[in-house]
């Protein structure tokens, strides 16, 4: 496995009605995307900044995984996401490699994408997702 780049850098918020103005704003960047991704419990809200995105997350359960980490941590960095060519691959060569993984199998995310999460505990204490189009 071997990533192409940084795909996007996940940071969960409390409000992304209370969020986006700070990017949009103060940083000069457009949301270009906000969309529900119902099974995972999120809406996300989209930034480009060259080749990488940044992803908003906003719960839409209290229980859910963002949900949870807010209640935690009161927001912040969330994860790290590697753009792979194929996310199966990625994630048997990972395990293979002595990884713990969160997702055997890919998973559909935002933007249509294919993602797994390698477990914490293996990547240094940084949640690291994988992803791509298949």
């Amino acid at each position: 496995m071997k990533p192409s780049h940084i795909e996007h850098i996940g940071i969960a918020v409390k409000s992304l009605e209370e969020a986006i103005p700070f990017y949009e704003k103060v940083l000069g960047l457009e949301c270009y995307a906000i969309e529900e991704v119902v099974d995972q419990k999120v809406k996300t809200a989209f930034f480009k900044v060259g080749d990488t995105k940044i992803e908003l997350l906003e719960s839409t359960d209290p229980e859910g995984p963002i949900g949870k980490f807010v209640a935690k941590t009161g927001g912040g960095m969330h994860h790290l996401a590697f753009a792979v060519e194929d996310v199966q691959e990625a994630l048997n060569d990972v395990q293979e490699a002595g990884c713990q993984v969160i997702d055997k199998a890919p998973r559909g995310g935002a933007e249509g994408l294919k993602i797994g999460f390698l477990h914490p505990k293996s990547t240094m204490r940084v949640l690291t997702e994988l992803c791509g189009d298949k």
